[in-house]
This record gives C-alpha cells, sequence and structure tokens, in this order.
C-alpha cells in the first residue's frame, strides 16, 4: 500500500467553513500527518509541557470529535479514490504508529 496518494478530508467544527484537506504521497505519510496535527493542538493547549504523550484512546477521542473525517486513497488499478471512513482512518493511525513503535 506503500506510495498511493492519500487525501484527509476533515471539518473541525459543524460550522461548514471549517472544512479542510490534507494531501500526501502514501497512507503512512497521512497517518503521520494526523497524528502531527493531534500533537500540535495538544501543545497549543499546553504550552508549558515540554513532552507531551498520549495514548491511542486520546487519539481515537480527538478523531471522533471532530465532525467529520474521511480518507480518499488512489487506487492505481482502478486508477480511482476509494473513499474511506473514520473508523479506517482509527485503524490505519493504530497500525501505523504501532509499526512505528516497534522500529
Amino acid at each position: 500500500m506503500a506510495n498511493r496518494h492519500t487525501i484527509i478530508l476533515m471539518q473541525t467544527s459543524q460550522n461548514r467553513a471549517t472544512r479542510t484537506f490534507m494531501d500526501y504521497d502514501s497512507i503512512s505519510q497521512a497517518m503521520d500527518g494526523i497524528c502531527g496535527l493531534y500533537e500540535r493542538k495538544l501543545k497549543d493547549l499546553n504550552p508549558a509541557i515540554l513532552n507531551i504523550t498520549y495514548d491511542i484512546a486520546d487519539l481515537y477521542n480527538f478523531i471522533d470529535g471532530l465532525a467529520d473525517m474521511s480518507a480518499l486513497v488512489y487506487d492505481h488499478s482502478r486508477q480511482a479514490y476509494l473513499p474511506y471512513d473514520r473508523h479506517w482512518i482509527k485503524q490505519r493511525t493504530f497500525q501505523h504508529l504501532k509499526k512505528r513503535a516497534t522500529r
């Protein structure tokens, strides 16, 4: 699944003006991007703490707390983007973090 262009679509609140997207060259980079988004939010909320830690449940709560989040992943065989929901994103972030932890 490497090198599959991935677009993360998200809406941070019920206000439609908060709709945005982030695009990445791979699923792995997209999962890093989502984790980075959460980590930046934690730093903004806790500016005095130098080493912020969190667990997967915290990350899931962040993802679930967004008004909307989904992914579009390019499938070379179909030459189209396939949609994936929030549940898929949570599974992939878990797998990604687990893989990173064993390195």
